[in-house]
This record gives C-alpha cells, structure tokens and sequence, in this order.
C-alpha cells in the first residue's frame, strides 16, 4: 500500500489541477504522465435546503473541501470527468523584495500558469531555443541570510548606515597621516644610517666572518646580501607599524562600505595595481620610479638560503618565488573586495544559466554551494532521478512556491526520519512530480493574494521599518516580517476602526497561514464576521456560518469531547467568562452535574434547547431523569445528579443565570445548529485542525446577535486552548485567529497563552482599545502574549498599556548651560560692554553636561500622538526567547 500519498489529491471534480501550471508530461527526467485520483468529494450541496440559493453560472471554481477528517461530516464520492485548465492570460506576476526593484516571489493570483512541455534538452517553448528560468527558480536561489527576528529575509542587505555615522572623525584623519608622517622620517634617516644603534641587530644575529672587524662593513657577498634583507626586514616593520597606527584598513573599510560587490571589487583590484606598481615598477610601461625593497630582499634571503647565486639559475625558483610576492601584495585586497564572494556568486549565476538552457552543467566544486532549485538534499541522498525531475518542473514552470515549500518540507521530516525515509520519498517524488503529497483538498495555491509571502521561511511582509533614530540600526529600512517562529508567542493587535487592523495585519496573517497549510505545515482557524475581509470562502477546507440554514457544516459546543467535566468546563468557560458575579468553576460544576447524567441516559450530550431546559428545570424533571439512570455503573452520576437536585431553586442555583446566557443560542436562526438532531450531519469539532493541516473559517452573525457571537468566539478560544495542549505526534503549527476579541478574554484564557509556547501554537487577537478586556486582565494579558502591535490613533489609556510592558532604556543627554562673565579689569569690561551693545547678547561661557538617563522607549503620549497614519509600533518575541525592541514600522511598505 502507498503510504507517501497522505496528502494527494482527493479532488474529482478537477479541482486539483494546479494553478499556476499543468499537470507534468512524459520526458526523459523522470517526468510522468498526469495521473488522477478518485476519493471521496465533498458534499453535492448543503445540508440544508432552505433558502439555499443556486450557484451562479459561469461560476470560476467550486470549492474543493478535504475529505472530512473524525468529527467532520461524511459525504459520497460522485466521479468527474479530468478538466483540462484555461490557458492563462499572462504570467504570474512578481511580488517586491527588501528593496526597492528588488523581484520577489511568485505567486498565483487565481490565474494558472503556463503549462510548459519539457523537451529532452531541459528547455520549453520552441525546441531549440533557450528561454529564462522560471520566476521560482530565481525565487529558490535567492539568498535568505540569519537576521534579527522579525526582519524579512528573502533578498535581505543590510541597511546603510546614516551619512553622521559613516563620516569619519577628524582624529581618525590626523591618526592617519601622523603615523605616516613620522614613518617617511624614520625611513628617511634609516636609508642615511643616521639611526642610533642601527646596526647592533645585524650585527648581533649573523655570523662575525661576513663583517670587517669593528664594523658591519660587508667582507663579501653574504654580508651585502645581509644588509638588503636586514633593509627589508625594517620597512615591513615600519609599514605594518604605520598601517596598524593609522588605521588604514578602517579606512579603507569606510570607503567600500557603500559600494557594491562588483565596485568594491573593482576598487580594491585598482589599489592592488597601484600597489603593484610600486613592488614592480619594471612591468608598468612609463613609471619611472624605484622599487620599494620587497622583491629585492626576498631574493636576497633566499640567495644566503641557497648559499649562492647559482639558485637563480632556476626559473622554477624565480617565478615561484614572483609568484609568492605577487600573491602576499594582492592578499589584502582581495579581502577588502571579497574577491572570492564575487567570484561564488558568478559561478552559482552562471549555474543557473546553463541549467535553464539545457546544456551540460559544469562540475560541482565543492566549495560552492549547490543552488536550491537543484535540491542539494536529494543530491547528497544520491536521489539524482527525483531532484532532476524536480529541477525541471522548475525550471518550466510548472511549480510555484506552494510546491517548492510542500516538497521541501516532507524531504526535510523524511530525511530526519527513518535510514529509508529519502529513498521513499524519492520514490514518491517520480510518481507524482511537482503535485507530491498535495493537500488533501487539491489545492496548490489560493484564488488570490493580497501580501507578499516567503513560504520557504514561512514569513509573511506586513509593512517596512521606518529609517529614523528611533529605530534600531538593524532595522531601518528593512522589511517586517511575521512567521510561525513569532506567533507561536500570540500575537496582540490594538487599533481602532479604520486604521488597519485587519487590512494590514490580521488578513496578511490568515493569508500566510492558509498558504502554509497547503505545505501541510500548519492548521488555521479564522474566526470573525460574516463581513470581515479574511479572504474568500475558496481559501478554506470548512467554513461553518451557524445561522445561515446554507452552511454545510455545524460547530460543536462540547469541542467532540466525551469527558463530562472537561466538556463543562469548556461550555462554562464561553457562557459565563464575561460575568463578573459568577465563577466559571462554578458554572462548570451545574454543567457537569446536567449533562454527565444525560449522556449516561441518552448516549450523547444535550443539544441548546435541552439543556437550556435542564438549568430552568425543577426537582421533580431531574428526579425523571434520575429515574432513568442505569442502575449499574452509575452511581457517580446519581449522585452528581442528586446534588443538582438539592440546589434547584435555592437563591445560590446558577442554573437559571446560565440558561439566560444559554438563551442567546437558543433563538430561531440557530434552531438548526450546536448539536440539534435536523440534519444528521455530525458537526465540526476544533479537535480535528490538531491532527490535520485544515484551513477552517468561522462567519459569526454579528447583526442583531452581537452578544452571541461573543458568546461563541469566547467559547472557540476556550476549546482552541484546550485542543492545543493535546500535542501528540503533532508536526505542524495551529493558529486562531480572532479579529475582534472583544469580550473572549477571561482569567482562565489568559492564563492558557502562555502555555501555548512550547506547545507549537499560537493565537492572534484583534483589538479595537483595551477597554474592551477587563481592566484586571491588562498586565495578565500584555505578559502573555510575546508579539504586540500598537496602531495608530489609540489613546494614551491604551498607550500607557504598551508602554509599561516595553519598559525603559538608557539613552545619552546633553545639557548646556549659559553661564554670564563677569570681568575684572577695566580693558575686558569695557570690550564685554561694546560687544553687548553690538551684539544683543551678553558674554557667556557653555557648560555641557552628558549623562545618561532611562527614558521610556514609547511613552503613553507619543503612541497616541506621534504615530502617522498607517503606521504601528510593533515588538515581536520568538518562542525561543530572542525579542526585537518596539519598531516603527509602516503598514503601506
């Protein structure tokens, strides 16, 4: 049995065709002829047919739902003919990098792509003529250095330093040309043998018979010979001397910084050969000058090596050692221009070219790296077959990024696996190509895409650093990033209506969510109105819209639980955590004793209805129900039931405040749903996205049910919580997303956020002011969410929030102070008095003062009053602890 096939496509209606690109075709890399799977389709309608209105014609495409996991609604499969996709209008288009013309990922925007045919020769379009590489190839290839959190990765470079900090100081410039200076006198007095005790060293070190008696007078060629060596030996002294003390090489550094790889590089190639000019004068037609005294010492030094001039006779020993000073005079240049980096990224550049136009590739040198669109893990697996294939799905376009981080991701969990984990998914790799373990629903793409994606690092780019002081230096001018690593904290976002709170931060979010969970890296909830812009109903597996009799699917109030108490614990938590005057422990406590002995009796839980019916009941209805109690096995239940028994219509009964709040479900537009026996389709459970990478979206009704569907967005919360401490086997990362949190967060809810870190998830809350969380909940709340996000236009009651959690920080002050001067004699008096009447001014002396002070990073003021529009301070936190400082960063980059 095929096993690598967990995710393929169950799609058969056609839905599963990718969209940027067709289905691979025969060729001589291993490609495949399309292959179609039959599964279970989903539903062929609603499970309701009330108000159910007919799909429009000309419809683009019906959505393609995975098949329902344990807890989701079963359907039939019904067999479809395989639809071939449009050809698309144009290319996909290309999305911005870090900086401006920077190109960036490719994406789908509900437009297929290219179906492109691969040849023998690797290209496609006319046989014979070389085209240009896909978009995702170059996207895979891109570099993606280790940055600060949060900062966008794809293409990155670091931000330029301000034209203050790049100036250099005027001690630096007279530190420069002091030492030199100085070293020009030294050599001067050196050459003249003016310098005390100059020749003691030479003296002291070589042997006595070389010299004249009294002297260093050379007798014979070793001692002429030991005085050009000894010369040498000074002016490397001297020069390594000046160098060190003049800073020569932070000169130089300050010169190159701005410059690109290939200017750097020509640069330092242009002072290497001025250098060059001076050791070889002889080589350069029209200098005139003499040679510095570094070839000729060197081979002085190996003439007394080699006891005589007959080792000249060598043109091996002269060029070699040519060769030598040639290569030490170009070292430090070759540094200075990253000479070899220039070099790497050519060839890898080149690389990639000659793999785009088919022809042989050159060897692979070990010292640079493989690109990623040649999928190095396959190679080094000897798995050459699959990342051919793979390379040339790339290349001719019938891959987009979805792909590429789908197919990374399972080669990456089964390289960690098991010793045969690559090898089998090689295997699956030739069967299946680029569509490799597909999402259940088919899907590779969305129907569309409003933000910029990273899917290879899992970030999404939700706006650009400010470059101003403010800000740290890493940080100017760089793109901001969110990905799993920071939401896994949670994420808190405050800011009032209109000023992007969902626009540029929680849709990008779900976006990005929805995307990785076509990788089968992740599991999304997106819970807000039925108007909320969270993407269209195509981008999601299940979208469950209680209230409207058109929803397929229906929730589940008890979260597919069986426990009795957990289950009451979860429904108290959503009823009853906004009532001040009631606890939630308390609550659960009347639930568990109703809805316990119910299902003991009836096999399943209460639906609204009866159980509203239980809370408002008397003694005399429970004591039926108590008569219908098993009487083996059940003794817990009877007593649980006879405490409930005694508490009815006591003035401490919480039943009838929790049929009040259990009131606001039980109305006529949701008569069909949370459990009622109309339809026999079982209904959707939380528990199912902690075991699947499913997309679900939750439509609240809002109009004229404001309270309930806060009821039911606290409850969601609750059992998310709940659901996402069941880690398991679990690989993937699952998110909630609540746009509006007003009224979710309870004690118990805020407590449970910071549980979630360690446990591979995360949830992001949506804020219009603080005030609509409890005033106790505050520091609870802002101390258990890692990522925070302050809009602008919130007030400084909202702002004091942030600005407590960030804190302080040591900044430096100037103080100068005006001090009047009084003078003594007669002359200075009176000169004092005529400058003031000229002048206006009386004559004074500065006094300036620097300390340093802690000063709050954002105060309460300055979020309410200096953030421009479109504009948010954000902090992020990863779940390994590293932090990013509050950030300006602008919504609209």
């Amino acid at each position: 049995m095929e096993t690598d096939g967990t995710y393929e496509s169950r799609d058969t209606r056609g839905g599963a065709v990718p969209r940027p690109a067709g289905p691979p075709t025969d060729g001589p890399s291993g490609a495949h002829p399309p292959t179609r799977h039959t599964a279970p389709a989903p539903p062929a309608g609603p499970r309701r047919t009330t108000g159910d209105p007919a799909p429009p014609t000309g419809a683009p495409r019906a959505t393609a739902h995975p098949a329902p996991p344990a807890g989701l609604p079963q359907a039939t499969a019904h067999p479809a003919p395989p639809r071939v996709p449009p050809r698309p209008a144009a290319a996909p288009a290309a999305q911005g990098g870090n900086l401006p013309g920077t190109p960036g990922i490719p994406a789908a925007p509900g437009t297929p792509g290219p179906r492109a045919v691969a040849d023998p020769s690797g290209t496609t379009g006319t046989p014979g003529t070389p085209v240009p590489p896909a978009p995702v190839v170059a996207w895979l290839d891109a570099p993606r250095p280790r940055t600060a959190p949060g900062v966008w990765r794809y293409r990155y470079v670091a931000p330029r330093a301000t034209a203050e900090a790049r100036r250099l100081a005027p001690v630096t410039v007279v530190g420069l040309l002091i030492p030199l200076v100085v070293g020009l006198l030294l050599w001067s007095a050196w050459r003249r043998g003016v310098v005390p005790y100059q020749w003691i060293p030479l003296a002291t070190f070589t042997p006595g018979d070389w010299w004249y008696a009294g002297g260093t007078s050379p007798r014979d060629w070793h001692g002429a010979e030991a005085h050009v060596v000894y010369d040498g030996v000074f002016f490397a002294g001297l020069l390594y001397a000046i160098a060190r003390l003049g800073a020569w090489a932070e000169l130089a550094r300050h010169l190159l910084a701005d410059r690109r790889p290939p200017a750097r590089a020509a640069l330092a190639a242009g002072a290497a050969l001025i250098a060059l000019t001076f050791v070889w004068p002889d080589a350069f037609p029209g200098v005139g000058w003499e040679p510095l005294p570094v070839v000729g010492p060197v081979l002085s030094l190996v003439v007394l090596l080699g006891g005589g001039y007959d080792v000249l006779a060598s043109p091996f020993v002269v060029y070699t050692v040519y060769t030598v000073i040639t290569a030490a005079v170009l070292w430090p240049f070759a540094r200075l221009g990253e000479w070899r980096a220039l070099g790497r990224d050519r060839l890898r550049a080149r690389r990639n070219r000659t793999a785009a136009s088919g022809a042989p590739a050159a060897p692979l040198d070990a010292s640079v790296p493989v690109p990623a669109s040649q999928w190095p893990e396959l190679r080094a697996a000897g798995e050459r077959a699959a990342a051919d294939l793979l390379a040339a799905e790339a290349h001719a376009g019938r891959m987009n990024d979805v792909d590429c981080a789908r197919v990374r991701r399972h080669l990456d969990e089964r390289g960690r696996g098991a010793a045969g984990g690559r090898a089998s998914a090689a295997e699956t790799v030739l069967r299946h190509g680029a569509a490799a373990w597909a999402h259940p629903s088919g899907d590779r793409d969305l129907p569309t895409r409003v933000a910029t994606h990273d899917l290879l690092v899992g970030q999404v780019r939700i706006g650009r650093c400010v470059a101003e002081d403010r800000n740290p230096a890493a940080y100017r001018g760089a793109g901001l990033a969110l990905d799993p690593a920071v939401l896994g904290t949670s994420l808190l976002v405050v800011g009032p209506s209109g000023a992007g709170k969902t626009a540029r931060v929680t849709r990008p979010v779900v976006e990005s969510l929805t995307l990785q969970a076509l990788t089968g890296g992740c599991a999304v909830v997106a819970v807000g109105a039925a108007d909320a812009q969270l993407g269209p109903d195509d981008a999601y597996d299940v979208v469950v819209r209680p209230g409207d009799p058109a929803s397929p699917y229906d929730l589940d109030l008890y979260a597919g639980l069986t426990d009795p108490d957990e289950a009451a614990a979860l429904l108290a938590e959503g009823l009853v955590g906004d009532v001040e005057n009631l606890d939630a422990r308390r609550a659960a406590t009347v639930l568990a004793q109703l809805i316990g002995p119910y299902r003991a009796v009836h096999g399943r839980f209460p639906s609204v209805p009866v159980l509203r019916e239980l809370l408002e009941a008397g003694p005399g209805t429970l004591a039926a129900l108590l008569d219908r109690l098993p009487a083996d096995g059940s003794a817990t239940m009877r007593r649980e039931l006879e405490a409930r028994i005694r508490q009815a219509g006591t003035a401490a009964d919480a039943g009838p405040l929790l049929a009040d709040r259990l009131a606001l479900l039980d109305r006529p537009v949701f008569a069909e749903f949370f459990g009622a026996d109309t339809g026999g389709v079982s209904p959707f459970s939380l528990k199912s996205v902690v075991h699947h990478p499913l997309r679900v979206r939750v439509r609240l009704p809002e109009r004229g049910h404001e309270e309930a569907s806060k009821l039911l967005a606290r409850l969601l919360l609750a059992q998310f919580l709940a659901a996402a401490r069941n880690t398991g086997s679990r690989t993937h990362f699952v998110c909630l997303v609540l746009d509006d949190a007003t009224g979710t967060l309870t004690t118990g809810t805020v407590r449970s956020l910071q549980r979630l870190r360690p446990q591979n998830a995360g949830v992001v809350l949506g804020l219009r002011t603080l005030g609509e969380v409890p005033e106790a909940l505050h520091g609870p709340l802002f101390g258990a969410v890692g990522c925070r996000v302050a809009l602008s236009g919130i007030t400084t009651w909202d702002g004091r929030g942030f600005a407590e959690t960030w804190g302080k920080e040591w900044v430096e002050t100037t103080e100068v102070a005006h001090h009047t001067v009084f003078a003594d004699q007669p002359m200075t008096r009176f000169i004092h008095a005529l400058r003031k009447k000229v002048t206006g001014k009386a004559v004074t002396t500065d006094a300036v003062t620097t300390r340093k002070v802690e000063r709050e990073r954002w105060s309460a003021s300055e979020l309410a009053h200096s953030v421009p529009p479109d504009h948010a301070v954000v902090s992020l936190t990863t779940v390994r602890g590293a932090h990013t400082p509050p950030v300006l960063v602008d919504l609209r980059g």
